[in-house]
């Protein structure tokens, strides 16, 4: 099955046009050349830029050599207004004195602790989707969204979207995604620091609510931990985590950027990849029995064991079918500190370095039929080759995503319980077709038809 794509731009264009074409999609915007092609360069009269496609030189930026290309500044101009200077956008030992911080909150036991708030989290979709699940279409990012923001409350907080303020985040972050380009001017122009950075004002005042929102769940947490009655949820690990090298914790600004780039990238990243999930079921019949088995395998859900996640085999190589073909941050843009040659090419200082999960995971010299939908590729069904070298849905090296691991266990959790409790139909007339904002989403949602089993 060959799930939807968006049409590669056609021949060469103005500067102008492809600005363009890229803030209105960034998927469409690049040639189809992309997914063959092992390095690209692409000049404007400000910078240069070089995809790389070649994994060998991923991994040189990625794992072997990242001091050297730092992630770009440009990555945190549209950004700005949310995620303040998280761990997401900074650099150098700042980042790694964050990293130190963060990580012991997902380290491997922790997951098994955060999983029964994962599993309250999924009953209560399933109940939110028994009254939808009559046949009628229903538009399941949506409720993918609301899902995976559940999880993220639930886990970090330990409160539900349905209490007061969570609902509060959730609603105002939908309004941010609507203003938050894709592109500022700042991204593409080497302005100083001290120029303005042409924010639209909708998308500064929809920031804004939400980093409020944050700071009163931080400051209240906050008080429950000098109080000694905080609950042992997320939040509470990383407040209370000293740094080892200098015994300091995030203060009140720190955490809000950090809760901020907990919220985009555990609730938007994970929406995505289920809602595209869903939909891939929804065509595949046959996968989608085989996902249903998986979840039945549950039982009843509320009362799911944390090692009921490693018999979820076929669900997990959906899952990650999902995030190899619909890569939820689907580009990734670093900076080279010092001239290189790559492929026989010189790559000056200050070029702009962008890795594609989007093109790597499609990339026609790596993958057998790159844009099938084909889960078998991840077992030993039908031996197809798998090349997970270049599969990097969460990055790679030092960079990777701290939630990698309660990202796999979250969407494989979710994708087995609602296959598992109803058949899923694609509409007619309403294929999705994907386009990158903050995320891989679909231009006019993926709509979907639920029925009880």
């Amino acid at each position: 099955m060959i799930p939807p794509k968006p049409a590669a731009r056609e021949g060469r264009v103005s500067l102008l046009r492809y600005l363009r074409l890229f803030r209105s999609d960034i998927l469409s915007a690049q040639p189809e050349k992309l997914y063959r092609a092992w390095m690209a360069e692409f000049r404007t009269p400000f910078f240069r830029s070089y995809m790389i496609g070649q994994p060998s030189l991923v991994d040189l930026v990625l794992k072997e050599r990242p001091g050297d290309f730092p992630k770009s500044d440009r990555v945190r101009e549209g950004l700005a207004p949310l995620l303040g200077n998280s761990v997401f956008v900074t650099n150098g030992e700042e980042w790694t004195r964050q990293r130190r911080i963060i990580d012991p909150a997902f380290e491997g036991g922790r997951l098994r602790q955060t999983f029964p708030a994962m599993r309250d989290a999924a009953v209560a979709t399933l109940a939110r989707l028994d009254a939808r699940a009559d046949g009628s279409e229903v538009e399941i990012e949506a409720e993918a969204s609301h899902a995976a923001a559940d999880v993220i409350f639930r886990t970090l907080f330990s409160i539900p979207i349905e209490h007061e303020i969570a609902a509060e985040v959730f609603a105002a972050f939908r309004a941010y995604q609507r203003e938050q380009p894709l592109l500022n001017v700042a991204a593409f122009l080497p302005v100083p620091r001290w120029v303005p950075r042409f924010h639209s004002r909708r998308a500064r005042a929809s920031a804004r609510p939400i980093r409020e929102l944050i700071a009163r769940l931080v400051r209240e947490r906050a008080a429950l931990i000098e109080a000694g009655d905080a609950p042992d949820d997320l939040a509470t690990k990383i407040m209370t985590t000293q740094d080892p090298k200098t015994g300091a914790r995030f203060d009140e600004a720190e955490m809000v950027d950090q809760v901020a780039i907990f919220f985009l990238a555990g609730h938007e990243t994970s929406a995505s990849a289920l809602g595209w999930a869903l939909w891939l079921l929804a065509a595949s019949p046959d996968w989608q029995e085989k996902v249903a088995a998986d979840g039945r395998r549950l039982g009843d859900l509320g009362e799911a064991p944390f090692s009921a996640i490693s018999s979820l085999k076929v669900t997990r190589d959906v899952f990650r079918e999902a995030l190899r073909l619909y890569p939820p941050v689907p580009m990734m843009v670093r900076e080279a500190r010092c001239p290189e040659r790559f492929r026989d090419r010189d790559v000056p200082a200050g070029s702009q370095i962008i890795i594609s999960p989007w093109h790597l995971h499609r990339q026609s010299r790596l993958w057998t039929e790159p844009d099938a939908f084909d889960p078998a590729r991840w077992g030993t069904e039908n031996g197809k080759a798998c090349q997970r070298e270049a599969y990097i849905p969460f990055s790679a090296g030092p960079r990777v995503c701290p939630g990698a691991g309660f990202a796999m266990i979250e969407g494989v959790l979710l994708l087995a319980s609602i296959v598992g409790r109803y058949r899923l139909e694609i509409v007619e007339g309403k294929r999705p077709v994907p386009v990158a904002h903050l995320t891989v989403r679909a231009r006019d949602g993926i709509w979907l038809k639920l029925t009880p089993r």
